[in-house]
């Protein structure tokens, strides 16, 4: 991975994976949270979105991604929504308990 000014590392992204970010953006779900899930900058992925209404988005290389590559980055998308969903119930939970008493 190449460095930023900041030092640090810049990602890379495949077709794929931009394309599989812009379709849930276009389905509906908002960018920053769409980021946050995906774990990728919410420019980056606004840059995407507005690429893709262009047909001009591009992938990082032409190296083809392997099907187990891509189901690897659909699980840890999900795992992080579901994490994202069980630290919410929790605090839920915590709040309606605490009412309760």
């Amino acid at each position: 991975m190449s460095k930023r000014k900041d030092g640090q590392a810049r990602g890379k992204y495949t077709l794929e994976f931009k394309m599989e970010a812009v379709r849930l953006v276009k389905g509906g779900q908002a960018i920053p949270v769409t980021a946050k899930i995906l774990d990728v900058p919410v420019q980056t992925l606004g840059n995407w979105v507005r690429l893709s209404g262009k047909g001009q988005l591009k992938g990082a290389g032409d190296k083809p991604v392997s099907p187990e590559q891509m189901e690897l980055a659909r699980l840890r998308a999900e795992n992080s929504r579901l994490r994202m969903e069980r630290d919410i119930l929790k605090k839920a939970t915590a709040y309606f308990a605490k009412e309760t008493l």
